[in-house]
């Protein structure tokens, strides 16, 4: 059973940078799709950006394509989301998660099974 854990949020001014992480357990994690999803207060769940096992297919959300990238580093178990150009509207608390071997849809959270517990992203302007 594979478990995540995020880390390397904060508190950063507007135009600021920040590189998440996701830390995962599990022998057979490079074998999943990954994802950030991130949910601001008072709202839902919102799809950030995916990468697949191989690492070498990545889709992000309209509001982020540009300013984040997310990679990952099987050799640590380990999924980045590195955050630049940073605004007000990407505060949130931001979970990484596993894909399910039989979903389609990268952008729902029906499509993963395993979250992290997330990690606060503030944005002062």
């Amino acid at each position: 059973q594979v478990q995540l854990v995020e880390s390397g949020g904060g508190l950063v001014q507007a135009g600021g940078s920040l590189r998440l992480s996701c830390a995962a357990s599990g022998r057979t994690f490079s074998t999943y799709g990954m994802c950030w999803f991130r949910q601001a207060p008072g709202k839902g769940r919102e799809f950030v950006a995916t990468i697949t096992g191989s690492g070498t297919t990545t889709y992000y959300a309209g509001s982020v394509k540009g300013r984040f990238t997310i990679s990952r580093g099987d050799a640590k178990n380990l999924v980045y989301l590195q955050m630049n150009s940073l605004k007000p509207e990407d505060t949130a608390v931001y979970y990484c998660a596993k894909k399910r071997r039989d979903s389609v849809n990268y952008y729902v959270t029906s499509s993963y099974d395993v979250w992290g517990q997330g990690t606060q992203v503030t944005v002062s302007s």
